[in-house]
């Protein structure tokens, strides 16, 4: 039976939106989360870990929530801290 870790170790192909996709590639970078991004294709990120989804997934919605949605997801932080 595999662990859990080695099976989340693979790459993953990531729908971004082609013009935002630039934009994930370089914050994945500066978060040292291994990525390619090649002339058209799609982008490419190696999931190592739970914590390497969940930035994953906070640098997608950052740039694909709207303002509002964003507005609200900090308004119950705050609530949920103090």
């Amino acid at each position: 039976m595999k662990s859990f870790s080695s099976e989340l170790e693979s790459n993953h192909l990531v729908e971004v939106n082609w013009a935002d996709r630039w934009q994930v590639y370089q914050r994945l970078k500066e978060l040292d989360i291994p990525c390619s991004c090649k002339a058209n294709q799609p982008l490419e990120v190696e999931i190592g870990s739970p914590m390497t989804a969940v930035q994953l997934w906070s640098v997608i919605r950052r740039l694909t929530a709207s303002r509002q949605d964003q507005i609200l997801t900090l308004e119950c932080c705050w609530k949920n801290r103090y």
